[in-house]
């Protein structure tokens, strides 16, 4: 026996451009100029990048020095995090002020459900526009927002009228909306596995819901489930206000590369320093240490180790990563590193989730 959901009104914000933005919003100069937020160095890595760079093929995870050759003028500036947290708490504060299911995704994106919001107001396409201005109004900033009757389809729609929009798809625009969509633009679809559809003959989501539940599992395993539902508007996963952290890390960029293991051992140490600083911050512990090695090829290799308690100190942390690290040969110069502190006791706090199961009908509602 099928069931049909509980009608939900979902908003997806996400800020514009933002630690890219909060630096043209604190110094004047820089507005209208293309600015990248790190990467400055020779090594560095593009942490966010303004509108004004993105026009010249700039993004965020790229090497600083491909985006200064994309953008002869462009300006980089040095992450200011304590200022972005700053604003995002401002943002937070609009937020609660109309619901408390609030799940923040990062500094700058949440979902708010508003299904039932303390103004009373009936039409989340509304309380969206309303939101955007008052984040306009107290912080100077712009914010972009998607609006539907699920996390998935609001993400998807917050995109489409970047910068300073929203898109609203309406319960009965939503499976036209889905079949007319590229692949591409699916949330969760990232480029090796946009190849593989297209390889597949899977170019739009009308292609992708013409396939069978069979034949997506085959061809992508358990992702096959995720793509047969959210093709057809079917997405469970409610909006959580306190999301479980299951991961805590730390990683290190090198101005050069390191050939030495005792260099390597010096790095390794001040970022388990760190990762003790950041574990006892947030109260947690975890069991598997998995530690990332990235070559002067850019080849990247993780190794893991899984302890029978749970840790925070950084001598275990350390010894463990050591281990790893010596587990293998190097296979060249190494230009990071990083260690991942995982399966966390906060893990032992989740609730079990409910039965899940799968949804054939998608009321209307006022939106």
């Amino acid at each position: 026996m099928q069931e049909t959901p509980k009608n939900r009104k979902i908003i997806h914000v996400d800020m514009d451009a933002f630690y890219a933005s909060v630096e043209q919003l604190d110094n004047p100069e820089l507005r209208g100029k293309p600015v990248a937020v790190g990467g400055g160095s020779e090594r560095g890595v593009v942490s966010a990048a303004s509108y004004e760079a993105r026009k010249f093929g700039v993004r965020s995870a790229m090497a600083g020095a491909l985006a200064r050759k994309l953008c002869p003028d462009l300006i980089f500036v040095k992450t200011r995090f304590d200022r972005y947290r700053e604003i995002s708490g401002q943002i937070r504060e609009v937020f609660h002020e109309y619901t408390d299911l609030v799940e923040p995704l990062s500094l700058d994106e949440a979902y708010l459900d508003v299904t039932e919001n303390k103004k009373g107001n009936p039409s989340a396409t509304l309380i969206a526009k309303e939101i955007r201005a008052k984040i306009k109004e107290r912080t100077g900033l712009n914010a972009s927002a998607g609006i539907s009757i699920n996390k998935f389809i609001a993400k998807v729609a917050s995109d489409v009228n970047k910068p300073n929009g929203q898109k609203t798809v309406n319960p009965e625009e939503v499976l036209p909306f889905l079949e007319a969509l590229d692949i591409r633009k699916f949330y969760g679809v990232g480029k090796v596995t946009a190849e593989k559809m297209y390889q597949l003959g899977i170019f739009t989501g009308n292609d992708l819901k013409g396939k069978s539940l069979e034949f997506l599992q085959e061809k992508f395993g358990k992702s096959g489930n995720h793509y047969y539902n959210v093709v057809r508007g079917i997405h469970l996963s409610e909006v959580k206000p306190h999301r479980i952290r299951k991961s805590l890390g730390a990683e290190r960029t090198f101005s050069e590369n390191i050939s030495s293991e005792i260099f390597m051992l010096e790095r390794l140490e001040n970022i388990a320093e760190e990762i003790e600083r950041r574990l006892k911050k947030s109260n947690v512990a975890g069991k598997t240490v998995t530690l990332k090695i990235k070559y002067s090829d850019f080849t990247l290799k993780t190794r893991s180790k899984t302890l029978q308690y749970y840790i925070r100190s950084k001598e275990v942390i350390y010894e463990t990563a050591k281990e790893l690290l010596y587990q293998e040969k190097m296979e060249n110069s190494v230009r990071l590193l990083g260690i991942t502190l995982a399966n966390l006791n906060t893990e032992d706090k989740r609730e079990k989730p409910a039965e899940k199961k799968e949804i054939a009908v998608q009321l209307k509602f006022e939106f």
